[in-house]
């Protein structure tokens, strides 16, 4: 990677304001501002992280394999990117609502999300595929930065309820040049509404480095509008967490929004429809991939004197148990009944949505009529 090609995307210009507890080797790094948000964190919980993150990239893996093998529509990968979502997603309470674009896998697995529900709406049997107020997440939103509204719609109503809770936004770094997530950052500032602003600045919006929209990092955004604005290597899982701890714990005590930038990388394509060879090199991902999150935190726990066999054993068991229960999920989904297309739509009844259940209804029995003639 040249140094033009650092300043084109905008990730390496400034890497010395990034928040990093664990470096590229798995060295250990001491924060005193951010340490105190890990302090509680054991061997378990580290293997835990291991774990989730090891589960969620075979998932990820399985789904794109499943794309290629016609048995999904679509499915936006999301390797490379393991740590930035366990991480936050991790410092999340269960009370919490998590509104998300299309992309955040790993967060709806820890949300409790089964892997047939995660497929559903990518296999195109369903327009949701599950009930967000059981999960405290809403469903993947395909509307580029509209999920950023919600959150701080839900964010507002949370505060003047008094209740403790908070809310988090997921979008990338292209989502930071919509209409919607710049009115949502100016209402989030306005009313000190308890939401998290978190952006996976993946270094690409689709085929365009983020340097195209933006001179500078991100997170400087956020001065504008009156919050802090962090930057934090979005692969190490660690820091993650305690950013997101401290975010969280701002939102909570009143203190209003927090825009993170998770500084990462999309190690595959934007979604299956895409080819990155087309606009990246070679040697860019070779670059990243010796940032990798996995291989980051399983250098540090072996470090630390835990036995990597037994690790590996644990974790490897845990994505095979994954990928088996997302494969017999899929097989398990049953076509819905073209009329079901019509519900949960409104809330209530209305004469505009009769009317269209009326037309495709007498649309669909022409085919019976043919069948029987």
């Amino acid at each position: 990677m040249t140094p033009s090609d650092r300043e084109a995307t905008g990730l390496l210009t400034h890497p010395d304001d990034l928040v990093r507890l664990l470096d590229a080797t798995g060295g250990r790094h001491a924060n005193p501002e951010f340490d105190p948000w890990v302090a509680d964190l054991d061997v378990d919980a580290l293997v835990d992280l291991h774990r989730d993150m090891v589960v969620v990239r075979r998932l990820d893996a399985e789904a794109t394999a499943l794309q290629r093998q016609g048995e999904l529509g679509l499915w936006p990968p999301l390797a490379g990117q393991e740590a930035a979502q366990i991480g936050s997603a991790r410092a999340l309470h269960d009370d919490d609502f998590v509104f998300s674009s299309y992309r955040e896998h790993a967060v709806a697995w820890l949300r409790g999300v089964r892997p047939d529900e995660l497929l559903s709406v990518w296999r195109g049997t369903a327009a949701s595929g599950w009930n967000p107020f059981e999960k405290r997440m809403a469903i993947p939103n395909i509307i580029i930065g509209a999920q950023s509204l919600h959150a701080v719609g839900w964010a507002m109503g949370a505060r003047w309820e008094d209740s403790s809770n908070a809310s988090i936004a997921y979008f990338g770094d292209g989502a930071t040049s919509e209409g919607d997530v710049n009115e949502a950052l100016v209402f989030a500032s306005s009313f000190d509404a308890p939401v998290v602003f978190f952006c996976q600045n993946n270094g690409w919006a689709i085929s365009e480095p983020v340097g195209l929209q933006s001179k500078q990092p991100l997170a400087r955004r956020a001065d504008g509008f009156g919050m802090p604005g962090i930057r934090v290597d979005g692969n190490d899982v660690l820091a993650v967490l305690a950013v997101t701890r401290w975010a969280l714990d701002r939102a909570r005590r009143g203190e209003g929004p927090t825009f993170i930038e998770a500084v990462t990388y999309r190690m595959g394509p934007h979604t299956t429809a895409d080819d990155p060879k087309r606009y990246r090199t070679d040697d860019d991902l070779a670059a990243w991939r010796e940032r990798d999150p996995i291989t980051r935190l399983h250098a540090f726990l072996e470090a630390s004197g835990i036995d990597v066999e037994a690790l590996d054993a644990d974790a490897k068991a845990a994505a095979d148990r994954a990928a088996a229960e997302l494969r017999a999920g899929l097989t398990a989904i049953a076509d819905p009944e073209p009329m079901s297309v019509f519900d949960h739509v409104y809330a209530e009844p209305n004469s505009h949505l009769e009317r269209q259940r009326d037309r495709y209804g007498r649309y669909l029995a022409m085919f019976d009529e043919e069948g029987e003639r």
